[in-house]
C-alpha cells in the first residue's frame, strides 16, 4: 500500500498541510485538475482555510470540482455538501462557474446517479476503464463509512458503475455516491480526520484490527495511486504506525 500517514497538532495545521499538497499538485499540473470534495465539518475547516489563505496561491481556474457523495436535498438545504463548499470556498474566491459540477441532489436519485455518472464521464479521463481523478478528498464516519459507502452496502465497493443511490442505515436518506473502484483509481485519495471519537475506526482500519474487513473505508486502497491520511493528534492518539 502505497500510503502515508500525517498527524497534526489541530485542525488548522491539518488544513494548511492539504492546502500545500493540493495547490503543489494544481500549480504543477499541465491539465484541467480534477478534484472530488467532500461534505462535512471538518472539510469546511479545510475550504476556510483555503479561501482566507489560497486566493492566489492556486491556480483555481485550472481545477475543476466534482462530489464523492451528495445527499438527496436541494443545493440550499443545510445537508447538502455543495452548500458547505459553497459557503466556505466558492463564495469566497474566483472560481469559473463551468468549473463546478455538483451532484443536483433535487432531482430523482436512480436519474441523477445516471446524469452524474456521464458528466464525470465527459469530463474526466478514463484509465483502467474508470475515470481518473487526480485528486479525491474523503472522510470517514464513526461506523467506518466513507463517501456513502456504509457498511450494509459493502458491495458499492466492486461496483461497476460510476456512481450509484445509497441510503444512510439509520436516516434513510437518500444520497448518490462514488463507487469504491472510481475511487481507487484516482491518483491521490486523502482522509480528512478530525476528532477524538474517529480514534478507534482510524486505528481499526490502519491498523487492520478485528472487524476492520466489515468497514468499508478499509477497501480505500488507489490501485495505482497514494493514499494519505491526515489527521489530528486527537484522532491519530496511539497509532503505532504514524510519522509526524
Amino acid at each position: 500500500m502505497n500510503s502515508k500517514i500525517i498527524i497534526s497538532a489541530d485542525v488548522e495545521e491539518l488544513a494548511s498541510r492539504f492546502a500545500r499538497i493540493l495547490k503543489d499538485d494544481v500549480n504543477n499540473s499541465a491539465d484541467f485538475f480534477n478534484l472530488v470534495l467532500s461534505g462535512g465539518s471538518t472539510p469546511g475547516v479545510v475550504f476556510d482555510f483555503l479561501s482566507n489563505n489560497c486566493k492566489t496561491e492556486i491556480e483555481w481556474n485550472k481545477i475543476r470540482f466534482f462530489w464523492g457523495d451528495e445527499r438527496c436535498v436541494p443545493p440550499d438545504h443545510p445537508d447538502s455538501n455543495y452548500l458547505i463548499a459553497y459557503k466556505h470556498l466558492f463564495s469566497k474566491i474566483v472560481i469559473p462557474e463551468k468549473n463546478i459540477f455538483r451532484i443536483e441532489g433535487e432531482n430523482k436519485p436512480e436519474l441523477e446517479a445516471q446524469r452524474y455518472s456521464r458528466i464525470i464521464l465527459q469530463n474526466v479521463p478514463l484509465v483502467n476503464n474508470f475515470p481518473l481523478f487526480d485528486l479525491i478528498m474523503l472522510g470517514l464516519g464513526e461506523d467506518g463509512h466513507t463517501a456513502s459507502i456504509f457498511p450494509d452496502n459493502l458491495e458499492l465497493i466492486n461496483k461497476e458503475n460510476i456512481c450509484e443511490v445509497t441510503e444512510h442505515p439509520i436516516s434513510r436518506q437518500k444520497r448518490i455516491t462514488l463507487t469504491g473502484k472510481v475511487i481507487n483509481n484516482s491518483r491521490k485519495v486523502i482522509f480528512l480526520i478530525t476528532g477524538n471519537s474517529k480514534n478507534k475506526i482510524v486505528d481499526t482500519i490502519i491498523n487492520r484490527k478485528s472487524g476492520f474487513d466489515k468497514l468499508p473505508a478499509s477497501y480505500i486502497n488507489p490501485i495505482n495511486g497514494e493514499l494519505i491520511w491526515l489527521l489530528d493528534k486527537e484522532s491519530g492518539k496511539g497509532l503505532s504506525l504514524a510519522s509526524k
